[in-house]
């Protein structure tokens, strides 16, 4: 399990949200539900942090589009999609140190099936609020190459925030295998894709670098690290990466809600920075850090 990652005992009696309020306890979805029948669901990850929802416009943007794109039907506004997050965590009295899931299914079937015109029922809402840290603390973090590839546009858009994510499963599987804390995933031409949780970035020759959006997720706090390198003054670019410029960067570091930016120390037993964080990552911490907040919405209670 991730170094971070374990559970919180504040989460026992919380309420969570499945197409209204819950007690987590007794949560669940319906036997027929599409995210039971066939992974038919999409998904954002949100943080609260200092009564601030961080990145919920982007995060409601990309649910809605990824539901649009699997053809959905009935999608909740985003003012509804709001109004459910801010009624889960103001009955939990969450304001801070927080992570939501939430999931939009295409809702229950009428009978089993892989056919959406057997969704007569409308989609499923759940929102998951558990008190939880950053997964990967600030030791840095260890990765090993995995044999599976991160979907192609071929095949299943990684743009789309599906919850079909077994290719993912499996390449995390081959890092509890080696012992280390994640994998990395390379897309169909064998180049670098993402890890199979974040986004990667390396430094070479003091320029910033993360693989082109072909065939891995565009996240979030990804876009937030491009965007604000050149306000302090980075070269921030994407570019086709090999595993040997991973292996032979100056530093690298990983990005994602649930981690914001975590320190590569090691990459198949070869050693980035001599296992140490570099300056650009500190700095890139440093601006996370300071500038995060200015994305983020004021929660109203």
């Amino acid at each position: 399990m991730a170094k971070f990652n374990q559970p919180d005992p504040r989460n026992a009696g919380t309420q969570c949200w499945v197409n209204g309020l819950v007690p987590r306890d007794a949560a669940s979805v319906h036997v027929l539900d599409s995210v039971v029948q066939g992974g038919d669901a999409v998904w954002e990850g949100l943080r609260i942090t200092e009564g601030h929802a961080i990145q919920l416009e982007p995060h409601l943007d990309r649910l809605v589009d990824s539901a649009h794109a699997l053809a959905f039907t009935d999608i909740p506004s985003r003012e509804a999609l709001r109004d459910a997050i801010f009624q889960t965590l103001k009955a939990n009295g969450m304001r801070d140190g927080v992570h939501c899931r939430i999931t939009l299914s295409r809702g229950r079937k009428s009978t089993s099936g892989m056919d959406p015109r057997l969704n007569v029922h409308g989609p499923t809402l759940i929102i998951v609020p558990e008190y939880k840290g950053m997964v990967y603390g600030d030791d840095g973090i260890r990765l090993v190459t995995s044999a599976i590839r991160r979907n192609s546009p071929q095949f299943l858009d990684s743009h789309i925030h599906h919850n079909n994510l077994l290719n993912n499963i499996l390449a995390k599987i081959d890092a509890n295998v080696a012992g280390v804390d994640d994998a990395v995933m390379l897309d169909d031409r064998g180049f670098l894709a993402e890890t199979n949780a974040t986004n990667l970035f390396v430094v070479r020759k003091g320029i910033l670098l993360t693989p082109f959006a072909h065939a891995c997720l565009p996240g979030l706090t990804r876009r937030f690290v491009l965007d604000v390198a050149g306000r302090v003054g980075l070269d921030a670019r994407e570019a086709d990466l090999s595993l040997t410029e991973l292996y032979t960067a100056e530093e690298a570091f990983t990005t994602g809600t649930m981690g914001a930016l975590a320190h590569v120390t090691e990459v198949d037993g070869r050693r980035i920075a001599g296992g140490e964080k570099g300056p650009v990552t500190r700095r890139m911490q440093q601006a996370y850090e300071e500038h995060i907040l200015e994305t983020a919405t004021r929660l109203p209670f």
